[in-house]
């Protein structure tokens, strides 16, 4: 840097540290070391100072200072993204906004199903304090003891009940934002229907920061099931699999909350890195699917419910054998063998990771077209395959062949990418169902949206933030 470029920055951090205090500006490199590396932590970026604001408007007064001298944010809750939305590239030049401080729960309206949290606040403190309301707010994720609603609202978090209650676009009723100016947009308002203009909380929602900070939001809240089962269900292939969840649609329709699909090679996995959790069955079967059901009524329904589903799958062959959860303990036990997948994968080694969807319907094709595509390139590549069928999102996972090193196949990365998201895309698939574009797939989205979608989008980007100071380098 110049000597005059230091001068501005020394202004800069100096009006940063008098508008929020001098010990939420950090310019040491070993402690924001955690905030400009990824979660995977195979990409690590440089900031200017990491500034951590405890109120909206300490946010705001941040974000004027940003317009003022010029410096881009990065705006960051729990940095468990997988895109690299959340983490500076490695110019310097920008702050690195963390949110962890604005980390209240507002208030809680069990009349109207709502709760108003700040967007620091961590998604599994949510879900405890909907509980003590004897409420459930049903966003689940793998991350949830460390990422945050803020983040979660920012990339529009899916995880394992989009099937019951959608993503969390479809669980906020509306959001306080701090415009790239500054300025504090309270809309946080904790209505059903409100038909009185353009929806811009929807805006927000799914940005990743590039249109403003979401600081607060207002979220909904359901009743808690009166039961809960879980199923561990054995299967030939995924063809059987969406027979099977036909027939639980049909069965049990809404309480049908979780739908998640295996591979063979996931179990296997995971009992081989943590044979503690494997689970046994008389023979290996090609696909397992995880069901839950959450019943309104009462065990004895929700029993029933389960029972009549497992009996009529067997009878019309489409399940091989199955695993009933009879206790609390053996249902967590089921889900977290499901959420140790991508632990096993990276136990395993380095894996190249695609976050897809699909039509439903189409699952079962593209998993064959694709696996073709990819042994035909690529002999001895293994496919980790699962993901929320229920919803058409699927993880659409890579790992390396046995006889070959982790970077050398890693070092086709790009090659992979494109067998795999052409075929999404031939498909009439998205190739980001949930963890977003950010910087990973910024460049790449260029090659399946069109021309008149990008326009739209850099419109309202240069509309809204047209100093670019909002995570630049994201999205578009």
């Amino acid at each position: 840097m110049t000597a005059a470029l230091d001068n501005v920055l020394d202004s800069f951090l100096d009006a940063c540290r008098s508008a929020i205090g001098a010990q939420y500006v950090s310019i040491d490199a070993e402690q924001n070391a955690a905030y400009v590396t990824d979660w995977r932590r195979r990409f690590t970026g440089t900031a200017c100072a990491v500034v951590k604001p405890g109120s909206t408007e300490e946010v705001a007064a941040i974000i004027r200072l940003c317009n003022k001298f010029k410096v881009p944010v990065v705006p960051q809750g729990g940095n468990t993204g997988l895109v690299l939305g959340s983490v500076p590239d490695n110019s310097g030049s920008a702050i690195v906004l963390s949110l962890t401080r604005l980390n209240e729960i507002r208030a809680v309206d069990p009349v109207n199903n709502t709760m108003t949290v700040e967007s620091g606040c961590i998604l599994q403190n949510i879900q405890l304090a909907a509980e003590n309301a004897e409420r459930l707010f049903p966003l689940s994720l793998a991350s949830e003891g460390s990422c945050t609603i803020g983040g979660n609202l920012s990339s529009n978090a899916g995880g394992t009940a989009v099937l019951r209650y959608g993503n969390a676009r479809e669980l906020c009723l509306g959001l306080e934002v701090v415009t790239p100016q500054g300025e504090i947009w309270n809309g946080l308002r904790g209505l059903r229907k409100d038909n009185t203009g353009y929806d811009l909380r929807d805006l927000y929602i799914g940005a990743e920061g590039t249109l403003g900070i979401i600081t607060a939001a207002v979220i909904k809240l359901f009743p808690q099931p009166k039961a809960t089962r879980t199923a561990l269900l054995a299967l030939r292939n995924v063809d059987d699999a969406l027979r099977l969840f036909v027939l639980a649609q049909s069965k049990c329709n809404a309480a049908l909350t979780g739908f998640e699909l295996m591979s063979g090679f996931c179990l296997a996995l995971v009992g081989k890195h943590f044979p503690q959790m494997h689970v046994s069955f008389k023979d290996i079967h090609q696909q397992y699917v995880l069901l839950e059901l959450s019943d309104s009524e009462s065990d004895e329904h929700a029993n029933t419910l389960l029972e009549n589903l497992v009996s009529e799958a067997l009878q019309q062959d489409i399940v091989q054998d199955a695993i009933v959860a009879t206790s609390i303990a053996q249902s967590k036990a089921l889900w977290n063998v499901r959420e140790h997948i991508p632990l096993a994968q990276a136990a395993e080694g380095k894996n190249i990771k695609h976050d897809v969807s699909l039509p439903i319907s189409a699952i079962g094709n593209f998993i064959r077209a694709t696996e073709q595509l990819v042994q035909k390139t690529f002999p001895g590549a293994r496919m980790v395959t699962f993901g929320h069928l229920g919803d058409g999102n699927l993880h659409y996972n890579i790992a390396h062949p046995e006889d070959e090193t982790e970077d050398s196949f890693l070092s086709q990365q790009a090659a992979i990418n494109f067998i795999v998201h052409d075929s999404v895309h031939s498909f009439g698939g998205s190739i980001s169902a949930e963890h977003g574009i950010g910087a990973l797939k910024r460049e790449e989205i260029l090659r399946y949206k069109s021309e008149i979608e990008m326009n739209l989008m850099r419109t309202i980007k240069h509309a809204l933030d047209p100093l670019n100071i909002m995570n630049p380098g994201k999205v578009i």
